[in-house]
Formats: C-alpha cells, structure tokens, sequence
C-alpha cells in the first residue's frame, strides 16, 4: 500500500469522532493594512464558512484558536515577531515593527467576524503556534470523543502545520483541507502542504471534507 493509500485508511474521517479546527483566522492576519496582513487567508473564507455550517448542521464540534501575545508572558515570538509587541502611540505601524498585531485586549486578535464562533464553541487563546502547546484543546477534543481533526486556517506554513505536528504527537487522525488553508506565498504554500501529506495528516480539498462528511 502507497502513502496516500496507508492515510486514507489510517486518517478517514468517522462520524462521530470529528471535529473542524479554524485556527487564526483573526482579524490581524485578514484585515487590510494589518502589518501581519495575510491577502490569500481573505479568499478562503468563503470555504471556511461551508465548512462551519456543515459541521454545525451535523451538530459536529467546531473549535476556534486564537494565536494572542501578551505582555503578562512576554515570550520568543515577540522578538521575533515584533509585529505582535505594542505599538507605541503615534508612532508608524508595520512589517518589522511594533505594531499591537494580535495583542492582547486588542481587536486584531478576535476572529474575523465572518467566522464567528457561536455562543459554546470553544475558542482556545494560544500563546505558541502549536493550538495544542499550553491550551486546553486536547483536553477538550478528547472530552468530547474526538480522535479525528480537520484544519483549516492561517498561515499554513506557521500555526496550522505546527498544531498538525502538536495533533500527530496526541495520536489525532487528521485532514487538512488544502484550499481551506492559506499563506503568504503560493509556493510556501504548496510546499507546506506537501510536507504534511507526506507525514502528517491527509491533505484533501474542501468540497471532498463535504462530500465525506455530507453522508453521514
């Protein structure tokens, strides 16, 4: 049996058992003129929301994350993302600088309102890109009966493929839908991909999430 052959039996979504992950679609990442601004995450969002309405008709779990820094725990991705540390008041905004991106008690850390989360899902706040690394999300997942995941998000070559490898190392079965995820470039964005299907999860589209969850 090929690769793609051993996740399909290994990795095929069960009723009852899966649950669909957003993770970062915040308004620091979509919304124009954020420093951190990621243009493809806004074409996604569309198969994001198809995917968050079928799951909640199936009265399927639908988990958010939201990637926040804080200057309570000011750890190593403020420094190498400054982006995230306060931005001084009058001073210039952008790639490289200061800029309050997904700070929190900021508006940029929410998720997009076109995406928003209902009253009962769970919006775990991480301080790490792994979602599973100092959360409750695994907790959550398996207190809920879940062993199978699919993820979509932003930036894929970030947060997204570091939760997978933090959701392979739990022993979860997981989808990533390729066209439900995005980054800064189409290569990166290629190349993550690839990277995961080779060794972590499946990578399917999301009208094929649909087709498989849409049987149930």
């Amino acid at each position: 049996m090929d690769r793609a052959g051993a996740c399909e039996v290994a990795l095929k979504l069960q009723p009852g058992k899966t649950a669909l992950l957003v993770v970062d679609m915040q308004r620091g990442f979509l919304d124009p003129g954020e420093a951190m601004e990621v243009p493809p995450a806004r074409e996604i969002i569309p198969r994001i929301r198809t995917l968050i309405d079928l799951f909640r008709e199936k009265r399927l779990p639908v988990l958010f994350t939201e990637f926040t820094y804080t200057e309570r725990a000011p750890l190593l991705v403020g420094e190498l993302h400054p982006e995230h540390r306060r931005a001084a008041p009058g001073e210039p905004r952008g790639f490289g600088m200061p800029s309050s991106s997904c700070l929190e008690g900021e508006a940029s850390v929410r998720v997009t309102p076109e995406l928003a989360p209902q009253p009962g899902e769970l919006v775990v706040t991480k301080f790490h890109y792994d979602g599973f690394n100092g959360t409750p999300l695994d907790a959550a997942l398996r207190s809920r009966g879940v062993t199978h995941l699919v993820l979509t998000g932003t930036m894929t070559d970030v947060c997204v493929l570091a939760t997978v490898v933090g959701g392979m190392n739990r022993e979860y079965r997981m989808t990533v839908v390729g066209d439900a995820t995005a980054t800064l470039s189409s290569e990166i964005q290629r190349a993550t991909l690839d990277i995961i299907g080779r060794a972590y999860a499946r990578v399917v589209s999301a009208r094929q999430v649909a087709g498989e969850i849409g049987r149930w």
